[in-house]
């Protein structure tokens, strides 16, 4: 029979009165458990911006009696709109999650919250309730993106960090990119409602896992305690309320040592996200990143369009072109554990440079035949390749980053650390490429053409290249001391 307090133990996650271990506990609050929870979090919002992609152009002037000349600038709005709301509320949510007893509850208030926003997306009719339901969405998903990261940063040994980011870089990528895949699809066969049911079905497994969830530092309350005579006994009440990070035990090898400093009188009293923008190397991995959501974003915007007009393709074949780029991604927990290895810096690099020429080639795609969609799938395969070489070791370089500016100036970040408004400046770098990445290519795209479109993002690839092959880990143009002391505030 089911108690009162183990009804609530369950919602909570946190022991209430003296209610036994939850069936399970060892599984439900694991390292592969919680990683898994986390990347479905992260895919299902993902998932849920792109899956309407393909079906834009094509519902918009049905359902919201949008005009065809106006579809292109409409669907760049529409996109970009999530992108806003997810910037503003990332450093938002990231401040208070840091301050917060719990990772499990927000989590769960900003998944409720996205499957009632989808809801609006679902029925509504209008441009105002649609433009509504995105803001909202963007809203909820800065909760599950910023609370799910910071999660996995409690959860995690700081060398495996980033594996385990690279499983949530293969979770960003195959929403994003298999979530057009199916729209296209699904609408093509089965109508509009039938995209929003897929979408509700992956909700209700994502609730499902995260009630299921347990964190580390809650599964503690129920650990055995030896006593003097030698037998174990469980703990009858919570003595903790607070998030309890995993315990950091790495050693900062090469350019991450750094003896402990004093804090100067300046930057004592910064506000912790104040004094985290003020660090190069962050600032580094953060534009990496709002150049990789950038170009996420222009393809969203651009190439299900692009492929209408010039292979006179339906919705099914624009959605289906998204698989060259969702295939390569597929290595991106390989790819985190490469750069836990050997570093981020030119990995990130390769990957960047990479893709400029691939970006400046796609200007040759210009009419239908066979020869042209062949290059234009090789052209996306590669794009895919290389832009999997930097997500996963970025995000991995953001959680490096914070923790190392903890240990060099303790206190500095707050009792509890600043790992959730680190991820929450991730976020908001990421939506700035969510919101400019349509709007950038769309507009390009309508006023200056395809080829004007391919080498702007090239000329955005090649520039952030030289900044993360000239930051990435530290300051590679300084000695090792040097480099080290080049990142303190």
């Amino acid at each position: 029979m089911v108690t009162a307090d183990g009804f609530r133990t369950f919602v909570y996650g946190t022991r209430v009165g003296n209610t036994g271990p939850p069936p399970f506990l060892k599984i439900r609050s694991s390292k592969a458990f919680i990683t898994c929870t986390v990347a479905i979090a992260v895919f299902t919002d993902i998932f849920l911006y792109s899956v309407v992609v393909p079906v834009l152009p094509f519902a918009l002037t049905v359902r919201a009696r949008v005009k065809e000349e106006d579809v292109q600038r409409w669907t760049s709005i529409f996109l970009s709109v999530y992108g806003a709301a997810l910037a503003v509320g990332s450093p938002l949510f990231g401040w208070f999650a840091d301050r917060s007893t719990s990772r499990r509850i927000p989590l769960l208030l900003g998944l409720l919250a996205l499957g009632g926003s989808t809801a609006m997306l679902c029925a509504g009719s209008s441009l105002a309730v649609l433009i509504t339901g995105r803001l909202l969405q963007g809203l909820s998903a800065s909760v599950v993106w910023t609370v799910g990261l910071a999660l996995l940063s409690d959860t995690v040994p700081k060398e495996e960090i980033g594996q385990a980011m690279g499983y949530m870089a293969a979770a960003t990528s195959i929403g994003s990119l298999t979530g057009p895949l199916l729209g296209g699809v699904v609408y093509a066969r089965s109508g509009y409602y039938s995209v929003f049911a897929i979408g509700f079905a992956i909700i209700g497994l994502d609730i499902l896992l995260r009630l299921l969830m347990v964190e580390k530092s809650a599964a503690k309350q129920w650990s055995p305690i030896i006593s003097s005579n030698g037998e174990e006994t469980i703990p009858q009440e919570c003595t903790t309320n607070e998030i309890q990070s995993a315990p950091v035990t790495e050693e900062f090898s090469g350019s991450e040592k750094m003896a402990t400093v004093p804090l100067p009188t300046s930057t004592r009293h910064l506000p912790p996200l104040i004094a985290l923008l003020l660090v190069p190397r962050l600032l580094v991995a953060l534009f990496g990143c709002f150049v990789y959501s950038t170009f996420l974003g222009s393809f969203d915007s651009v190439l299900p369009l692009y492929v209408k007009d010039v292979f006179n393709w339906s919705s099914t074949g624009a959605g289906l072109i998204f698989i060259c780029l969702v295939v390569p991604h597929m290595a991106s927990p390989l790819v985190g554990g490469f750069s836990d290895r050997y570093g981020s810096r030119f990995i990130t690099t390769t990957g960047l440079l990479g893709s400029v020429p691939c970006w400046v080639l796609m200007r040759f795609v210009t009419y239908n035949s066979i020869g042209q969609k062949v290059l234009l799938c090789a052209l996306l395969v590669l794009i895919g390749a290389f832009l999997t070489l930097v997500m996963a070791p970025l995000m991995a370089e953001i959680d490096h980053a914070v923790a190392l500016e903890e240990k060099k100036k303790p206190g500095s970040m707050g009792k509890k650390g600043a790992a959730a408004q680190g991820f929450g400046l991730f976020n908001f770098a990421f939506a700035i490429g969510t919101l400019i990445g349509p709007l950038w290519a769309g507009f390009t795209v309508e006023n200056a053409g395809w080829g004007t479109m391919g080498w702007s993002m090239a000329i955005m690839s090649g520039v952030c290249a030289i900044t993360t092959f000239i930051w990435t880990g530290g300051r590679i143009m300084l000695k090792d001391k040097q480099r080290n002391e080049g990142a303190v505030v």
